[in-house]
């Protein structure tokens, strides 16, 4: 199973990757940089595996690029805050 099919895996990885590159004193312009980006890739190029993750899709290919960007740091904030 892929993590991208079960919204609660794909959330704890997100965290662990975001916990880690703190750890290792990653700047945060660089992690923003990096979740725009992630984001950006899964929504073009992934299908959404779950509801979850096509809400996220809907909305981004939606936005516009700041808007994105601000999508991208709210999900970072989220998966850090569980």
């Amino acid at each position: 199973m892929s993590i991208l099919e079960n919204w609660d895996q794909f959330k704890g990885f997100l965290g662990e990757r975001l916990a880690a590159s703190n750890e290792k004193g990653m700047a945060q312009s660089a992690l923003s940089e990096m979740a725009y980006r992630v984001g950006d890739y899964l929504a073009n190029e992934v299908d959404p595996k779950n509801p979850e993750e096509k809400i996220l899709a809907d909305l981004w290919k939606n936005a516009d690029e700041q808007e994105q960007h601000a999508i991208a740091n709210v999900m970072m904030k989220y998966v850090r805050n569980k």
